[in-house]
């Protein structure tokens, strides 16, 4: 019950300090509910008398090491707004065009890949749910999506 009314009382400080660091409103969100659970995994042992700052350097921890992963990786923010973009496609043309970028985005993937692409950019499920659509780990559906993105990134620059 605390954890519910630590959320009420404190997710929007916590998302606006997740959208400050990363100018991604998915990624904030996911990394939002990473936050309380993290929180919640250790409330046995961690002192709530100032919730507010807990969550704030729990937030920038998780959000800092999120952007050096990111960097690490390599990942490309903008591979991912591609794929949505192409999924989100409006006019008939755009559709046409999208279809054939997709069928050679997917040419060499898995259909369970097409799948979890859906459900984690176009229908905005977090890591874990996506994981458990499709009975994967959440480091399987990561890998897919890495994968994917990479890519993605190489028909960028063809």
């Amino acid at each position: 019950m605390a954890l519910s009314r630590l959320y009420e009382a404190y997710a929007p400080m916590v998302y606006r300090r997740c959208m400050a660091l990363l100018k991604d409103e998915a990624e904030a969100s996911d990394l939002m509910q990473d936050v309380f659970l993290r929180i919640y995994a250790g409330m046995d042992r961690l002192n709530l008398d100032s919730p507010s700052s807990l969550l704030w350097n729990t937030a920038t921890r998780l959000c800092l090491n999120r952007i050096r992963d990111k960097k690490r990786r390599g990942l490309d923010v903008d591979s991912s707004e591609l794929l949505l973009n192409i999924a989100c496609a409006d006019d008939e043309q755009e559709g046409y065009e999208a279809r054939g970028i997709l069928a050679k985005i997917f040419s060499r993937e898995q259909e369970s890949t097409r799948t979890i692409a859906v459900l984690h950019y176009v229908d905005g499920m977090t890591l874990e749910e996506t994981a458990e659509m499709v009975g994967l780990s959440v480091s399987g559906v990561r890998k897919r999506l890495r994968t994917l993105q990479a890519r993605v990134k190489n028909l960028e620059v063809k």
